[in-house]
């Protein structure tokens, strides 16, 4: 039987997760100063980032087998929060990048230990939870995002920011993780090897996942910046193009459950997709950055139940585990969020941080022209 606590257990991880992960978004621009780097430098730490998640990602499923959800979420999920701590007081670029590694093995190893407990309380259940579940995750960013902004606004040194955050969150996911489902519910034997590349179904739906992680992971990694440099918005006041993106994410994924209760994967993701490049032209062209923040909500809606429906059905793929369906999956997403930021900046190196910015344009609109392949209409 699943009671609440259960479920807000989940509720809890997820939104410790947007939290720490708005964090890092809000103070990229603190890292470029800090090292002194520009923005191909900067897209390679991403890369570093995005490395180091992909290896996570051939062992998370195997580390799920063998210690269930629950402790995988406490140890990972604690360890990315405190390396939060870390981001500012590294001797060097190069230290720089092997703490960004880590942090990607942990961050992507946290994310399918939550998401594969989502999806066996939406099985348990009976009912959608996943959109939700993600829900918690945006309105997480959106309270990180905020909250940092203040943070730089009032003057608080960011180094006495982020140690702040990376404590609390390690608290937040530490507690929660005591009311998870126990080991047996998502612990699995297998003698297979930990991770396998997708196959059949998952095929389709780790394409899609990396189609819409591309542009996702652009916002995540750049908006902030480009507030900040393109428009020229003080930082503190850049730090509300992640809040905005964040919260629109969130206010459509609390009403995600129901509408894919109601409406067919396929119809819904080219919908959102839609609205996604629609809204990132609007951010592009305008010169205003507030029409540029009602343009990052527009994205943040659209892009806002790509991830939840495609993890869900990773989840159902008859044959499969959650965990290696939702592992499989991850790991074509992730390569997609690899690759966007750091071909984001290398773009930006040679033309502009506005017309990199246009991929994210580029493949909203391929998302939404394969939506068809999620699933039977």
């Amino acid at each position: 039987m699943i009671v609440a606590r259960t479920r807000w257990a989940s509720r809890a991880q997820f939104f410790g997760s947007g939290f720490i992960f708005a964090t890092w978004g809000v103070h990229i621009p603190t890292v470029k100063t800090h090292y002194g780097v520009d923005e191909a430098a900067l897209g390679l730490a991403m890369l570093a980032a995005g490395i180091g998640a992909l290896l996570g990602l051939t062992q998370a499923s195997r580390w799920i087998g063998r210690q269930g959800a629950r402790n995988t979420a406490r140890f990972c999920g604690a360890v990315y929060a405190l390396l939060l701590a870390g981001l500012l007081v590294m001797p060097g670029y190069a230290a720089l990048l092997g703490l960004l590694a880590v942090f990607g093995v942990v961050t992507s190893v946290f994310d399918v230990a939550i998401n594969t407990e989502a999806a066996q309380l939406e099985l348990r259940g009976g009912k959608p939870l996943m959109s939700g579940m993600h829900g918690m995750f945006s309105l997480g960013g959106m309270a990180g995002a905020v909250t940092g902004g203040a943070a730089l606004a009032t003057g608080m040194p960011p180094q006495h920011h982020l140690t702040l955050v990376a404590v609390a969150m390690a608290l937040v996911i530490a507690l929660s993780a005591r009311d998870m489902l126990p080991k047996a519910a998502t612990a699995f034997a297998s003698t297979e090897s930990g991770f396998r590349l997708p196959r059949g179904a998952l095929i389709v739906l780790g394409l899609l996942a990396a189609l819409g992680l591309i542009a996702e992971g652009a916002i995540y990694d750049w908006s902030v910046l480009y507030l900040k440099q393109e428009l020229g918005s003080p930082q503190h006041q850049a730090a509300l193009a992640y809040a905005s993106f964040s919260a629109a994410m969130a206010a459509a994924r609390f009403s995600g459950d129901a509408m894919r209760a109601r409406v067919t994967p396929s119809a819904l993701l080219r919908a959102s997709a839609l609205l996604a490049a629609a809204s990132m032209t609007l951010v592009l062209i305008s010169h205003a950055p507030w029409l540029a923040l009602i343009g990052f909500a527009g994205v943040g809606v659209g892009f806002a139940n790509v991830v939840p429906i495609l993890f869900a059905a990773s989840a159902r793929v008859p044959g499969v585990e959650p965990a290696r369906g939702i592992a499989a999956v991850s790991a074509a997403a992730y390569l997609g969020f690899m690759a966007g930021p750091p071909v984001i900046g290398f773009l930006a190196q040679v033309s502009t941080l506005t017309a990199a910015l246009y991929v994210v344009v580029a493949f909203a609109a391929a998302l939404a022209a394969s939506a068809r392949y999620a699933s039977p209409d």
